[in-house]
């Protein structure tokens, strides 16, 4: 199909109709059909042009293909059909990490630490088979069914599963506790369909545990859908205030405001963020910051303050384009600079971050007169140019990192330690810790564990380093034990574990729990980061 078949079909408006540059490229591809000399793919060839295109213009404009659509569209959709497990594949072997709860799986008794060997007489254990190949055996339609063979401790034979395929819910909150007998803490991983409604969920269960003030972590969370930030923001804010506009050549201004009724604009707040906090987490973040509403902590944000249509073409594929600019409400524009047609100096502004110390220290970075702006209630100074720059910025902590803790990762020799620890003595562990304070407060990593890691780090191939073992060797033990409490509990177990040593929680933690280093920073007095150099 040609190119501008694809682009212009339909009773188009007069702005969409054949250009000269739209025809030539279509003549382009009827020349190449008819006269190359060996048979082509037309459609890989349109595709190419498209995505050449498309590369030639901003970082964020793109072309998907049909699986490019279904896989974008399912995180943010908040559902998908499937058997109801989370799972990890270690030594090319499938391990059930977590059963949800009310799916089908867990309707059939399949439990945590089973190891799935076959699905529908297939053989998946020992056979390199990687988690997309795993994933379109498991899931399926609604009421199909699929037949899986189970290998369970202390059971000596394969037991065998029935399991009924169902709708199963993709949940975006990680974690919500109670830190203290008033501080509650959220951790959204994503905005999607239904995440307004887990967010309002989960502060309602905290409320009633106490909840004064709220620490809402958007660390790593790459954003989602406009409308569940807005929903979301509205908790915080009401009175018809400004939450974010949008404004293109071609897209007039459109403003989403605030409604009346949020249940949360009373009370201490504070923002978790950091590099890879992008899109609505920076409108949300943005937005607080700019009413005064809360007090930003951690890194500056990612900067991607591009508003994307997704334009569906008729043979099921899709463009994002970008039509408009996302600005906060003193009028910051969200989107960091970038050079059109060079996304990978676009790609490589992290690792320039880091190069030029911004993630160590606040005063490296530099904002001109030119990018200032004014909070709308306090009227403290903040500024634009690209990500949401935090009130109060906290340095990256390498003094534990190492090559050995990075390549354990990369290896998932610690995940495999744990999930061995867990797998040999789950009952034991429920028994002596029912509950996660108890496993947090009183739970050691074995000594031992250091042998288990050697093991399996050598049977990986990771060089073994004994000075780098002594600087990480915390850090692993807590990664070890916030990996067994997971998988003993819950996710938030994890967090409330790790939390323990994440410097951008830690010092939000500080932050809310001191009312008047709270209320200066919201005066602009008490801030670490640097102003006009």
């Amino acid at each position: 199909m040609a190119v501008g078949a694809l682009l212009l079909s339909g009773s188009a408006p007069a702005q969409f109709r054949p250009s000269p540059e739209g025809l030539k490229i279509e003549r382009t591809l009827q020349l190449i059909n008819g006269l190359y000399v060996d048979d082509v793919d037309s459609k890989e060839l349109t595709e190419a042009a498209i995505r050449a295109m498309l590369a030639e213009l901003d970082p964020h404009s793109s072309y998907l293909n049909e699986e490019e659509v279904r896989a974008m569209n399912e995180p943010l959709q908040g559902n998908f059909d499937g058997i109801g497990i989370s799972f990890n594949m270690l030594t090319d072997t499938l391990y059930v990490m977590e059963v949800i709860s009310g799916g089908p799986s867990q309707k059939v008794g399949l439990m945590p630490g089973d190891k799935i060997i076959r699905v529908n007489d297939t053989l998946i254990a020992g056979v390199k088979m990687n988690n997309q190949d795993v994933i379109k055996r498991l899931r399926g339609p609604k009421g199909t069914v699929v037949n899986v063979e189970v290998l369970r401790r202390g059971v000596p034979q394969l037991m065998v599963f029935r399991i009924v395929r169902d709708k199963i819910p993709i949940t975006s909150i990680d974690a919500a506790y109670m830190v203290t007998s008033n501080i509650g803490y959220i951790r959204l991983s994503r905005f999607g369909i239904s995440s307004a409604d887990e967010f309002k969920q989960a502060e309602k269960g905290l409320k009633a545990k106490g909840m004064k003030h709220l620490i809402f972590d958007l660390t790593d969370n790459g954003g989602g859908i406009l409308q569940t930030a807005n929903e979301i923001a509205d908790e915080f804010l009401g009175d018809s205030r400004v939450i974010v506009y949008t404004e293109g050549k071609n897209q007039p201004r459109f403003t989403m405001n605030a409604t009346e009724g949020g249940e949360l604009q009373e009370g201490r707040l504070v923002v978790l963020v950091n590099g890879a906090s992008a899109s609505a987490s920076e409108i949300l973040a943005g937005a607080l910051q700019d009413w005064d509403r809360g007090v930003v902590v951690g890194r500056r944000t990612f900067g991607k303050g591009l508003v994307q249509r997704q334009l569906p073409l008729p043979d099921g594929t899709m463009i994002r384009l970008t039509v408009a600019r996302y600005y906060t409400p003193s009028g910051r524009s969200i989107q960091k600079p970038y050079e059109v047609g060079n996304k990978d100096a676009y790609d490589q502004d992290f690792m320039n971050r880091y190069t030029h110390g911004e993630l160590f220290a606040a005063d490296s970075i530099h904002f001109p007169d030119s990018l200032k702006y004014k909070t709308l209630v306090n009227k403290r100074t903040v500024y634009g140019g690209g990500g949401i720059m935090p009130d109060y910025f906290v340095p990256m902590d390498t003094t534990s990192g190492t090559m050995l803790h990075a390549n354990l990762n990369a290896r998932g020799v610690i995940n495999r330690v744990a999930i061995s620890e867990v797998d040999n003595r789950r009952s034991s562990l429920l028994q002596q810790y029912p509950d996660v304070l108890q496993f947090k407060d009183n739970f050691r990593v074995p000594e031992e564990m250091e042998q288990r890691l050697r093991t399996i780090a050598e049977a990986e191939q990771v060089t073994w380093n004994d000075e780098e073992y002594l600087r990480s060797k915390d850090l692993i033990f807590m990664q070890l034990k916030a990996l067994i409490g997971r998988d003993l509990y819950d996710s938030s177990a994890f967090f409330r574990i790790i939390n323990e040593e994440n410097d951008i929680f830690g010092e939000g933690l500080r932050i809310i729990s001191d009312d008047l280093r709270y209320e200066g920073l919201l005066k602009g007095i008490g801030s670490n980061v640097a102003q006009k150099k």
